[in-house]
């Protein structure tokens, strides 16, 4: 009985069953070891401990020996099998570590779920807003989004944005502008060409007694490269036609002030005021030389307010602590101005480092703040240095808290999300290599207490509040037609301090940083029911990059790092999701990677530290390499003795 054939070998295999087991054996070792998880809209690797509890990689020498005897005794069945299994490694390997292709296409099936939406809710929308503009109607809408779309993309590749700019807030079209002289300043132009749109669809509307906003889907593709920027516009559309066809998915953000009516072709796209219907040439005023309105205020007509990736759409609603508080004083204060301010004044803080000159800050900044960026960058000149940002885009901007303070100036701390290929490079030469960082950063804008919002001008909010005239890039801290001393922030919001989030953290008030926190667990909350329901959580993609670049950065800075801490970052990288290349290359570029890194010993680093515990615990454990992982970047931020409280305290 014990020889007997069992009744599910077939009777071809009957010759192989003896060494059948040890060859699906080998081919299960033979595969790879991390298995791929998804949750929460994002993804992450987890990489089980193997048997040998060692931390190398590859196959014992035993077992390598095993599968050889094995191919040269039954070479017709192992040579297949061993085929069968490499080739399943390579799409494992491709879907683990996917190619740009592959991840374009990854990331157009996240953002294909998180902006889906049903017809019951787009009715929901549209009947909402027919109840105070009865001529509103979704399709023209849409089909003025398209329009847009496609002008936009025409404008942006002939580098000059003026004819979209009475369709856009002044946050937006201060970010092109910054965004196109970035380009510049690395010798290079956008190439596009076969620009298509596929779908618009409406997939979403938040409403409040100040704005609209209604959330426009738009799934396009187009070819798309860089070329030098000395190529003419025919030139530079022979190179993109060489490029593939790439798909995205973008949500455009529309506000107009309620009550606004739809004027049935008496608006800017038709080349009239919005408000009075009178011809609009345009300008840089955006002002209506009939009526004075401002076009892109929207106040009048829908403005474009905000662009975000399909990918990085979320739906949600904030709470702010101290808004109340700060609307008892200014009842027209609303969220959607304030953020559109707090992102001008970081394009402007980014035009500023990237020109090196603190100067043209002066009308939007506070003069301590200009002048400790003037120094910063001073100091890089006097060394032949600059700082360099390349591929500039921002993910978030949020209001966190809101300070009142009678006695002086009221605070709005802004958290603000953005990435680059950022370093600091020689003065003449081509900036290095380097790669796309997360930014975590709060701006602090400062205005008098009891000054109010100028909620006639809505979403132009680069102007003078005396005389309503256009700010201009001048180095004057006055505004230059009526000579009103502007930065002061005795009318409007100015920028006090821009500073990375740890040293905010530590450097403010506990009970903001409180508010902050339960923000953050809210968002946690809401982020864990669906990939649609959060927002900027803690423990986003963004920012594992942002604590693992920095981690790397850190072990770099002393100009050596170790074969063991190499080591730990790949497993924080394999456990965290980020490309391991990226992390190498954080590596090699070292301290500069970020604007300063958390001084060792310092309360940053423990508030630092405390993140990365954070990380660590996301599973509800840490084992034994997380630990090792965790007490070596303890000894790197020099706060070891935190450490252990801090797992004490979960």
């Amino acid at each position: 009985m014990g020889h007997m054939r069992p009744s599910f070998v077939p009777h071809r295999l009957s010759r192989w069953a003896p060494w059948l087991p040890s060859a699906l054996t080998l081919l299960a070792l033979a595969a790879p070891l991390e298995a791929l998880a998804r949750g929460g809209g994002g993804e992450h690797y987890t990489r089980p401990s193997s048997d040998s509890g060692g931390d190398g990689d590859g196959l014992p020498l035993w077992l390598l020996y095993d599968l050889i005897m094995l191919v040269f005794r039954y070479p017709k069945v192992m040579l297949p099998l061993l085929a069968i299994a490499g080739v399943a490694y390579w799409f494992y390997k491709r879907n683990l570590h996917p190619d740009a292709t592959t991840r374009r296409a990854l990331d157009q099936r996240e953002a294909a779920q998180r902006t889906q939406v049903g017809f019951r809710d787009v009715s929901g929308w549209v009947n909402a807003l027919k109840l105070k503009d009865p001529a509103f109607e979704l399709q023209p809408v849409l089909d003025k989004t398209r329009w847009l779309f496609l002008e936009l993309q025409k404008t942006w590749f002939r580098r000059d944005m003026t004819p979209v700019r009475p369709f856009l807030s002044d946050a937006t079209w201060q970010r092109f502008n910054v965004q196109l002289q970035l380009l510049s300043a690395q010798g290079v132009r956008d190439a596009i060409t076969d620009v298509e749109v596929m779908d618009i669809q409406l997939i979403g509307l938040d409403q409040s007694q100040w704005f609209d906003s209604i959330h426009v889907r738009v799934q396009a593709r187009m070819r798309d490269t860089d070329v030098p920027s000395s190529f003419t516009d025919a030139q530079a559309t022979d190179a993109a036609k060489k490029a593939p066809s790439e798909s995205f998915t973008e949500v455009w953000t529309f506000v107009r002030k309620p009550g606004a009516q739809t004027r049935l072709g008496a608006d800017l796209f038709q080349g009239k005021c919005p408000n009075c219907g009178a011809p609009f040439a345009g300008g840089a005023a955006n002002t209506c030389e009939y009526c004075g309105a401002v076009v892109n205020s929207g106040n009048y007509d829908w403005t474009l307010s905000e662009i975000t990736q399909g990918v990085e759409h979320v739906r949600h609603h904030k709470t702010v602590d101290g808004l109340l508080a700060a609307r008892e004083v200014d009842p027209a204060l609303n969220l959607e101005i304030l953020e559109d301010r707090a992102s001008l004044l970081f394009w402007k803080w980014i035009d500023a480092q990237s020109h090196g000159d603190a100067k043209p800050l002066g009308k939007v900044a506070r003069e301590d703040a200009v002048a400790s960026l003037g120094s910063e960058l001073e100091e890089l000149r006097r060394k032949g240095r600059r700082r360099v940002f390349l591929e500039c885009a921002v993910g978030a901007v949020d209001v966190r808290a809101l300070q009142v303070d009678p006695s002086g100036y009221d605070v709005a701390h802004v958290e603000i999300r953005w990435s680059a290929r950022m370093g600091v490079g020689p003065l003449d030469q081509r900036p290095p290599k380097l790669p796309t960082v997360p930014q975590r950063f709060v701006f602090s804008l400062m205005r008098k207490h009891g000054a109010q919002t100028n909620s006639a001008n809505g979403m132009s909010t680069d102007r003078c509040p005396q005389c309503n005239a256009t700010l201009t890039d001048s180095a004057a801290t006055t505004c230059d037609f009526c000579g009103t001393q502007l930065g002061s922030g005795e009318r409007d919001w100015v920028l006090a301090s821009a500073l990375p989030y740890e040293a905010w953290n530590v450097e403010h008030d506990e009970r903001y940083q409180a508010a902050v926190l339960r923000k953050s667990v809210a968002v946690e909350d809401a982020r864990s029911k669906g990939p649609a329901d959060g927002a900027d959580l803690v423990m986003d993609v963004q920012e594992r990059q942002r604590l693992l670049y920095m981690m790397a950065a850190i072990a770099a800075a002393d100009g050596e790092v170790s074969s063991s801490e190499r080591k730990l970052l790949k497993l924080c990288s394999e456990r965290w999701g980020v490309d391991w290349a990226n992390v190498e290359m954080a590596l090699g570029v070292g301290a500069q990677l970020f604007e300063r890194l958390v001084p060792r010993g310092s309360p940053e680093a423990e508030v630092f530290l405390r993140k990365i515990v954070e990380m660590a615990m996301v599973d509800g454990r840490i084992d034994r390499k997380e630990r090792r992982m965790l007490e070596t970047a303890a000894a790197h931020l020099g706060v070891e003795e935190k450490l252990t409280s801090m797992l004490g305290e979960r």
